[in-house]
């Protein structure tokens, strides 16, 4: 039994110095702050970046990642999801 025990604590570190991720976080989604900020970086917006910042660095995205300028499909998805990500998590009031 400790055989096993320290065979898997050996594959998880191995794992974690090839992939830079532990095995579990291949199984559970990113948790809603990686994301955020994971848009926010992909976006190039700060944290408290109101709705007008948030969809002039979409625009600025897009027109760097779009096919017809030599990006991907999946670029534009990408820049999608972020924007609309991050439109979701402001507060009403807040423009």
């Amino acid at each position: 039994m400790s055989k096993l025990i320290l065979l898997l604590a050996a594959a998880s570190l191995g794992c974690k110095l090839l992939t830079g991720r532990w095995p579990w976080q291949f199984i559970l989604p990113p948790s809603r702050s990686a994301a955020e900020q994971h848009a926010r970086a992909l976006l190039g917006v700060a944290r408290l970046a109101s709705r007008e910042e948030i969809i002039e660095a979409h625009r600025r995205l897009i027109s760097q990642v779009h096919p017809d300028r030599g990006g991907t499909a999946g670029q534009v998805h990408e820049a999608n999801a972020a924007r609309d990500l991050l439109l979701g998590q402001l507060t009403p009031g807040k423009s």
